[in-house]
């Protein structure tokens, strides 16, 4: 064979791997799903912290190749991409994340009004609701608590649950839960009008009591010791939520804490965005389980804000009148921190210029946090 020849060959060789050669509708539109997503965070400023990385992840998993050994592909073993997928499948990442939520997470709010957390527990409803929902169109068990862990809207805790019931589905869940974080500002809402009246909407909440440091620092101790002992098998994301609290909290391990809720958690999201939406791809993704999830995924987020509304509305029953709770903050007992206490703050505002929702909003926001781990701690002990 002469050189040309060799050249001749080699070049057409070269042309069947590229990915002009290999593209199949379905990538295509996947690519389209992921420019979507940045489009979303950059025009629409959606989360750009979650769907940048992920929008570009979805068009990186695209990207057609012909299998020749290379080991470039997500799901290629030793490859650089599947080694970072792999804290998503071993559910590495959510901890990491969940240690960087508690070091940035202030729980004045809930130790300040404790019975708020009734209402991040009430708000775990929409979790075990789209359970019974996806049970009942034919899921496996393990499939449907991975799918119903959505609604917690939670992605750390969808992902870890996820890894350990469903890892088949893992990506369209680990997708569909950030999305739906993303869109809170559109879901949430009308949800909350509906199910509240103008008159519910501008009660004025009393301003809350001061919290000790000595409160503050016992707080993520006791509340370890009460979680973990019922729920043992959501020590993974409840030890590393109170202890990177503690850590905050001591005034000791102010350093410890900066880095765990800024410098680790920067780090762990960027590569969680990136691998989850690398997981995408379209041979896995479009399918019919898939749009089942999304529309299921929906309808546990929706339930979730709805029970937390209607729940507050049931406590203000039983509550003298210059203690009522305002209904909006009972959206904020979804696991969204703290884009759905901000919900709650905004809609409050439109109302009533003077009627300041957040701090409120907080308590029910962060108890939704240790809700969603109770509860995939729940369905994982129940199920595995």
């Amino acid at each position: 064979m002469d050189l040309l020849e060799f050249l001749s060959t080699k070049f057409q060789d070269f042309l069947t791997f590229t990915g002009f050669a290999c593209t199949e509708y379905g990538n295509l539109i996947m690519i389209l799903v992921g420019a979507f997503f940045i489009w979303l965070a950059i025009k629409k400023d959606f989360e750009p912290l979650l769907l940048i990385p992920i929008g570009f992840g979805i068009i990186l998993g695209n990207i057609p190749f012909k299998d020749a050994g290379l080991e470039i592909g997500l799901y290629e073993d030793n490859s650089v991409l599947n080694i970072f997928y792999n804290g998503v499948r071993a559910g590495w990442y959510p901890p990491l994340i969940f240690l960087g939520i508690g070091a940035l997470t202030d729980f004045t709010a809930l130790l300040a009004n404790p019975k708020l957390l009734l209402v991040g527990g009430a708000a775990q409803f929409g979790i075990f609701g789209a359970y019974m929902i996806a049970l009942h169109l034919g899921f496996e068990p393990n499939q449907a608590a991975g799918i119903a862990i959505i609604g917690g809207a939670d992605g750390p805790t969808a992902i870890f649950l996820s890894s350990k019931l469903a890892p088949n589905l893992m990506g369209a869940i680990a997708v569909c839960a950030y999305s739906y974080m993303a869109l809170v500002p559109l879901i949430q809402p009308p949800v909350m009008r509906l199910l509240t009246t103008k008159k519910e909407r501008v009660i004025k909440m009393k301003p809350q009591r001061q919290v000790s440091q000595t409160e503050r620092i016992i707080f993520p101790i006791v509340g370890l010791l009460m979680t973990a002992f019922l729920v043992p098998s959501g020590l993974p994301l409840l030890g590393v939520l109170f202890f990177g609290n503690l850590l905050k909290e001591s005034t000791k391990t102010t350093r410890l804490a900066k880095t765990a809720g800024t410098a680790l958690n920067d780090i762990v999201v960027m590569l969680l965005g990136l691998t989850v939406g690398c997981s995408t791809q379209a041979s896995e993704f479009l399918t019919p389980a898939t749009i089942y999830i999304f529309i299921l995924g929906a309808c546990a987020f929706v339930i979730a804000s709805a029970t937390g509304v209607l729940f507050v509305k049931l406590m203000n029953l039983f509550l003298p009148s210059d203690k009522k709770l305002n209904p909006l903050i009972g959206n904020a007992g979804v696991s969204a921190v703290p884009m759905a206490a901000r919900i709650s703050n905004q809609l409050g505002l439109q109302y009533d210029k003077k009627n300041f929702l957040l701090m409120h909003a907080m308590g029910p926001n962060v108890a939704g946090v240790i809700g969603s781990a109770l509860a995939a701690g729940v369905l994982l002990g129940f199920l595995n």
